[in-house]
């Protein structure tokens, strides 16, 4: 299976923000973004204008890391959402948030999603301990029931209750060059 298996932290660093890659280490000081907040590399210091294309790459980039999604299936969410009524950008963000591991890292489950994809790989007995030790605050398109370890998806979420920081629009602009 085609997965980034480098370091999450550089992809934070290329973005130039915290993008929650590493669970626990992105909410204290060590992390590297805090450290050194300029892009990895040897030429990561100097200063780059980047071109309108170059703006939103950045943002599709962006938003395919903080979700751990490969090019092709990204691509093919986009499609999905451009096929479908409503605002694309809206509809592509509901689309990556309703994903089963993203679910499971809404609902407290794991650090983070790509501990929350591993949850759902390995269908993991973890659940129990993660559900005793208390859950975050749940979103308002979410339900979960303690005693059933049940979670269900009550609605599709509305751009306000999405907390990604990304420009969705730059995006649509991207695919429609």
């Amino acid at each position: 299976m085609g997965r980034y298996h480098g370091s999450v932290c550089r992809l934070c660093r290329r973005e130039g923000m915290k993008l929650y890659l590493k669970g626990e280490k992105c909410y204290t000081e060590k992390c590297p973004v805090h450290k050194r907040p300029v892009p990895p590399g040897m030429h990561g210091t100097g200063r780059r204008k980047l071109s309108e294309f170059g703006i939103r790459l950045r943002e599709k980039q962006k938003l395919r890391r903080i979700y751990g999604v490969l090019e092709t299936q990204f691509k093919t969410y986009f499609q999905r959402a451009a096929k479908s009524r409503g605002v694309t950008g809206v509809r592509l963000l509901q689309l990556l948030e309703t994903r089963l591991d993203n679910v499971v890292y809404r609902l407290g489950f794991a650090m983070s999603r790509k501990e929350a994809r591993q949850l759902v790989l390995h269908e993991h007995p973890r659940v129990k301990e993660l559900a005793e030790t208390g859950l975050r605050t749940l979103p308002t398109w979410l339900e979960f029931s303690a005693p059933a370890l049940e979670g269900r998806v009550l609605s599709l979420p509305a751009r306000e209750e999405i907390d990604v920081p990304v420009q969705e629009q730059l995006i649509v602009e991207y695919y429609s060059r």
